[in-house]
């Protein structure tokens, strides 16, 4: 995910170049889709398409590394100029995330009735289920992801400042903040059992959580220090074929990432191997082929800018948080389209951004201005 959120609209900043980031989170939502729904096609699909079906999950990769590069670009280290500074970016933050998110947990609950155990209800609406691996699914599944993002969000500032200090030594920072992780799950286990698996394990922190996929977060940091550098920026800009070369990269490697699984009912990041080549090498190509739309002129930024993939963009926050799980059931109860209810459910998407999540966001940013 993508689960995972970005900036959609940052005010001035984003200029007509990068439009083609707006429209890339739908085809982000829709791999994540096909992804989820691949079971259905198992029998339709050939065994080649099945194994990359497998893989789709690269949509929040995507995801990861454009929010990476948008936050960074937009706020640099700028939260960090005082504290009220830094309250207000993680409450404007907040509020990108939690509306939506609370109000489909809160008529989940209200339909089917809250859970008997009080955890649950309170690790579902602060998010901190995505710190275990018993919990992570639970109510909305998707929205793991979405405390991946928030650990980011608290983090990027930081980030962003030390990176333009030194780069090794952030490295070197988020190397110890994973292993902080590991210590952490591992010891508990040790100790006590662990039962609810809080950062445990291994599997759990490299496929689950920010501090097995920092990676694609920072290189997305590090794609907006660079871009921000013209003289690094002019070599760049008159290289062409960068976002097809980059493309066609991203699938050769969800074809590597693929040829690690055992049967169409496997996923190579079940694998160790397959979950290196995703969190390490796959973010590098994703971010070459993002420089590429905002940096070349071609057939895909053109159609990622037009006014369909931003309408389309803009409510992928919400079409990724109802396309599974459920929103989707309820509407699968009432009736099924052909198409999974693809259509039916960007409709829904589309409607609740328009009603709910921006009207809201933007209230909630102006109050936050105005009292922060």
């Amino acid at each position: 995910m993508l689960f995972l959120l970005v900036e959609q609209q940052t005010d001035n900043i984003l200029n007509e170049k990068f439009k083609p980031l707006t429209g890339i989170r739908a085809v982000a939502a829709i791999m994540v889709f096909l992804y989820h729904n691949r079971k259905y096609w198992r029998e339709h699909l050939s065994v080649f398409a099945m194994q990359n079906l497998n893989e789709f999950h690269v949509g929040v990769s995507l995801f990861f590394v454009l929010s990476g590069f948008l936050i960074a670009y937009t706020y640099q280290d700028k939260p960090l100029l005082s504290k009220s500074a830094y309250f207000q970016y993680i409450l404007i933050r907040l509020c990108r995330i939690f509306p939506v998110y609370i109000l489909i947990l809160t008529i989940c609950y209200i339909d089917f009735g809250f859970p008997l155990e009080s955890n649950k209800i309170i690790f579902n609406y602060t998010l901190l289920k995505g710190f275990s691996d018993v919990y992570n699914l639970d109510a909305l599944p998707q929205s793991w992801t979405l405390t991946v993002e928030l650990c980011f969000y608290f983090l990027a500032p930081f980030i962003y400042w030390q990176t333009n200090k030194s780069i090794a030594a952030t490295i070197f920072y988020l190397l110890l903040l994973t292993a902080i992780s590991f210590a952490i799950g591992y010891g508990w286990k040790y100790y006590s059992g662990n039962p609810y698996r809080w950062l445990y394990d291994w599997k759990f922190i490299l496929n689950g959580t920010f501090f097995g996929r920092f990676v694609e977060f920072y290189v997305g940091v590090l794609m907006a220090v660079y871009f921000k550098k013209q003289q690094a920026l002019q070599k760049i800009i008159h290289t062409k074929y960068v976002t097809a070369t980059f493309c066609l990269f991203i699938f050769m490697l969800i074809y590597l990432i693929s040829s690690f699984e055992t049967n169409i009912f496997d996923q190579g990041t079940s694998h160790l191997w397959g979950v290196l080549i995703r969190n390490l090498v796959l973010p590098i190509a994703i971010a070459l082929f993002l420089w590429g739309l905002i940096t070349e002129r071609t057939l895909l930024s053109r159609a990622l800018s037009s006014r369909l993939a931003i309408l389309l963009g803009n409510a992928s926050y919400v079409f990724y948080l109802v396309h599974f799980g459920y929103v989707n059931r309820r509407i699968i109860s009432f009736h099924l389209f052909p198409d999974r209810n693809f259509i039916l459910l960007w409709l829904v998407a589309i409607a609740t951004y328009w009603l709910v999540e921006k009207p809201v966001y933007e209230w909630a940013r102006k109050k936050i201005k105005q009292f922060v």
